[in-house]
């Protein structure tokens, strides 16, 4: 089983620039504000010298606008693309996003999210992909 803890939402960086109106409404309706214990915890890993979340943005989010301060966590052990996750880090703080608060007037509706966020990670991903095939 892996081992959770708990860290506060201000201490961790976002990796995501959007989040989906349509997911946070989901999640708001199943969270139970009284009780952080109802959110799932939520994947983190450290990058450089910060934490951040590797998912569960719209979680987090939910948990926020909650009122909570604190969120359980665990690491992530996935094998992730690590240079993709220090492009979106820095697309991030270099747009004002350094806390999971930053992402509250970043709600979009599906389709929004699907062309701000969605086809920009697919881009990315592709240009990685050639740059990574030329080495």
């Amino acid at each position: 089983m892996t081992k959770t803890f708990v860290k506060r939402l201000d201490e961790i960086q976002p990796s995501q620039l959007f989040v989906s109106s349509a997911k946070l409404s989901q999640v708001m309706r199943d969270i139970d504000p009284l009780r952080p214990e109802s959110l799932e915890p939520i994947p983190v890993k450290e990058l450089g010298n910060c934490v951040i979340f590797t998912d569960g943005h719209t979680r987090a989010l939910a948990a926020f606008l909650c009122g909570f301060t604190e969120v359980r966590v665990f690491w992530d052990e996935d094998e992730l693309d690590w240079e993709a996750y220090e492009i979106c880090v820095e697309w991030c703080q270099a747009e004002g996003i350094c806390t999971i608060a930053d992402l509250k007037d970043r709600v979009v509706a599906p389709g929004e999210y699907d062309m701000l966020w969605l086809k920009r990670c697919r881009e990315m991903h592709e240009s990685l992909e050639v740059k990574r095939n030329r080495k």
